[in-house]
Formats: structure tokens, C-alpha cells, sequence
């Protein structure tokens, strides 16, 4: 039988049914109504007594769980989303930059390079109308002005393009370059010298931007591949599939691009989680989900 929705006053009966301590009901019912339930369960899940098991959930709450601590962990994850938005957009730039300029100086001669069969993979190309360069990309202004102006092009140049491609439609085309020299060449500008590392932690890059896009659960964030051995420097086989590890990733990226950002990203973090960490709970929660330490400043 299909779940029926429940009314708020319903939610709050159902939590507090399964064990959990709501101090203020008032204040409760407007976090119900602001956030919405099935949002604010991500953040309760730690706190039951079959977490992080998905198969077997009882939805019972350990002794003492309070729905407060499910609301301080849902804003942890909401200012950390935030910083990390406004940091991996200077690395996505970047490397956006670095891909159109190296791929553009490789092919000179041909400012369309990006779907020309000897520079890059068929698979890609083949895509390319449909996926990338589809009816919604032509409607773009810049687009529109172009084809305009130049008729008989079928498509913008790489200068262009490029910069208007998403970020992952960026990695792929990165990822599908057939000179394995220049896209040595574009790893070398970000400190990494072996591609399949570059391209692991710019992949990983794309997967944390998304999931800070869509406003999923950051808390225990797990990367779909495990973290390559690289300059990053993780210390510990957790930190290879948690969140701390792919933050180390970016701060490196980061590094690469700007020393003052990634100073700069350090000292916001390192004030978020003093913000945080002084609850002791969400604090048990930070280091056991996400590898987060109290003190990350170097």
C-alpha cells in the first residue's frame, strides 16, 4: 500500500513516536514547514539506532536524540555547501580557461577542434549535437550572434563553446582528448603529473559541485570512485571515500589557481566547524560521517 502524505502535526507525532525529543513543538512545526520533512530526514537519519544500515531501518532514535541536533547539522551542511560552491567555481573556471586556451593552441588552424575526429574521441562527438550543442545551448544569446554573423558555421568556436559548455560537459570533453601530451600539458598546469590522477580529482570536483548544486545531504558525502593516490596528500584509507578527502582534493585544486583562495577557503572552514563542533553531537557526527577533524588549518 502506497504512504499517504502526513499533515505537519502528523510528522511531529510520527518523530516523536520513534523516540525523538522535540523540545519546541512551535519551532519544530516551522522547521517542518520551511525545510520539509522528507529534506530534514536525511539529517535525522544519524541519529537512529540502525544508522547507517538503509535495509534494516527501524526509524527508531537513539536515547536522547533531539531534533534540534538534525536542525544544526541540516545549516552545517547548508554553510558548507555554500563555501564550497564559491570555491570550486574558481577551479571550474579555471580549468575551463586552461582546456579552451591548450586545446586551441594544439589545433590553431581549427577553431572547431572540440568535434574534430583526429583531436577528439568519436564517442563524444557523436554526442555532441544532441547532449551539448542541442536546441537550448543555440537559443544563448552568444550563440544566437554567432550563427548569425557567421551563417555558414555549424558551430561556435572553441572560445566560445567552451565557455558555455556545464562543467561536466567540460570534464568529459577533457576526458575524451586523444593527445595524451596536451592533456598531460593541461594536468602539469594544475601540479599533477600523471593524467588518470587529474582526471579522478577534476571528476570528483564535478560530483561535489553537483551535489552542492542540488542541495543533497554533504554530512556523508561518498565519492562514486575512490580517491586516487596523488598530491593531495590523504593520510588514511577513510579519507580515499569520505568528505574531508574530496575537501583535500579541492583545497589542492584550488592551491593550483590561487594561494590566497585557498588560504582563504581554509580559514571559512575552519570557522564553520568551530561554529559547530562545540555541540558534541554534531561534532560525533562530522568525525564519523565526513572525517572532519576540529582544527584543519595547516
Amino acid at each position: 500500500m502506497a504512504k499517504l502524505a502526513l499533515s505537519i502535526e502528523d510528522q511531529l507525532l510520527m518523530l516523536k513516536s520513534r523516540g525523538l525529543v522535540v523540545t519546541d513543538e512551535l519551532k519544530a512545526k516551522e522547521v517542518l514547514a520551511d525545510i520539509g520533512y522528507y529534506r530534514l530526514g536525511f539529517y535525522l537519519f544519524p541519529f537512529e539506532q540502525t544508522y547507517p544500515d538503509l535495509h534494516h531501518r527501524t526509524h527508531r532514535y537513539n536515547a536522547n536524540a533531539k531534533f534540534g541536533d538534525a536542525v544544526k547539522l541540516y545549516y552545517f551542511d547548508f554553510e558548507l555547501r555554500n563555501l564550497l560552491l564559491k570555491y570550486i567555481s574558481r577551479i571550474e573556471v579555471n580549468f575551463r580557461t586552461i582546456l579552451t586556451y591548450e586545446g586551441s593552441m594544439e589545433y590553431k588552424p581549427d577553431s572547431h577542434w572540440f568535434v574534430n575526429p583526429a583531436c577528439v574521441d568519436g564517442r563524444f562527438i557523436g554526442a555532441f549535437d544532441s547532449a551539448v550543442y542541442n536546441k537550448s545551448f543555440k537559443k544563448n544569446p552568444i550563440i544566437k550572434r554567432h550563427h548569425k554573423k557567421y551563417p555558414d558555421d555549424r558551430y561556435a568556436p572553441a572560445w566560445k563553446t567552451i565557455e558555455l559548455m556545464t562543467f561536466g560537459e567540460n570534464v568529459t570533453l577533457y576526458s575524451a582528448l586523444l593527445d595524451s601530451n596536451l592533456k598531460q600539458r593541461i594536468s602539469h598546469r594544475f601540479g599533477i603529473k600523471y593524467v588518470k590522477i587529474f582526471e579522478n580529482y577534476i571528476e570528483l570536483v564535478r560530483i561535489l559541485r553537483n551535489t552542492c548544486a542540488h542541495g543533497s545531504a554533504l554530512f556523508d558525502f561518498k565519492p562514486f570512485k575512490r580517491i586516487k593516490n596523488g598530491p593531495a596528500k590523504l593520510l588514511s584509507a577513510a579519507e580515499y571515500m569520505n568528505l574531508y578527502g574530496s575537501i583535500k582534493v579541492v583545497r589542492y585544486l584550488l592551491k593550483q589557481v590561487s594561494l590566497n583562495r585557498e588560504r582563504d577557503m581554509t580559514v571559512e572552514l575552519q570557522k564553520i566547524l568551530d561554529k559547530y563542533n562545540p555541540y558534541p553531537v554534531i561534532a560525533e557526527v562530522l568525525s564519523k560521517c565526513s572525517g572532519l577533524p576540529q582544527t584543519i588549518i595547516d
